[in-house]
């Protein structure tokens, strides 16, 4: 199978493992020793951006406090169920730091504590979503998920990624592939 990174994985509506039910995943690395990706579609809830700068300390109190409300109120997503306190800043390419990994056309993931600084005081990437854990697979693990049904594919949009308010991202991805969930069958075809 070629390369999926860069591209969204589409749980399907029947999926039976609750950790992704209605997931869009995108995939930041895929290759012959497995596959990570991102959780861009579930928020946690009762935690905030600010709650994240706040425990890391990353700003003095006073700062914190005066961060305007877009800011201090950005959503956090559940990035997947591996690393869930490691952080994970999906971005527009506009922003780079020497660890800063190339995703996609436009999108870039860094996972150092300089851009959530820059998320927070400036200068910020023109684009950013904050994750907390990633998803990951073992060699071959992926492609036989696809294969048996689990998932669909479907190409990289940073609208859906940034512009696409969160709960609709998942209904966003299908209508991406002209499909919605009623037309989706449970059932795996082969040729």
């Amino acid at each position: 199978m070629n390369s999926l990174e860069g591209q969204f994985l589409i749980a399907m509506p029947d999926m039976d493992d609750e950790r992704f039910a209605e997931s869009v995943i995108l995939l930041v690395g895929h290759g012959d020793e497995g596959a990570m990706g991102l959780v861009v579609n579930h928020e946690l809830e009762n935690l905030r951006f600010a709650d994240i700068i706040d425990e890391l300390d990353l700003g003095d109190p006073d700062s914190v406090i005066r961060l305007p409300d877009t800011i201090r109120q950005r959503a956090v997503m559940r990035g997947g169920p591996v690393e869930r306190g490691r952080g994970f800043v999906l971005h527009s390419s506009d922003y780079r730091s020497g660890n800063t990994y190339a995703v996609a056309d436009g999108v870039s993931l860094t996972a150092t504590l300089d851009v959530l600084k820059a998320m927070a005081f400036g200068p910020p990437p023109a684009s950013a979503l904050f994750a907390l854990g990633c998803c990951g697979w073992s060699a071959g693990q992926l492609e036989d998920e696809i294969a048996s049904n689990g998932w669909l594919t479907a190409p990289f949009s940073p609208k859906l990624l940034f512009e696409t308010p969160v709960a609709d991202r998942y209904d966003a991805a299908l209508a991406s592939l002209h499909i919605t969930r009623a037309s989706l069958s449970p059932d795996a075809g082969h040729a």
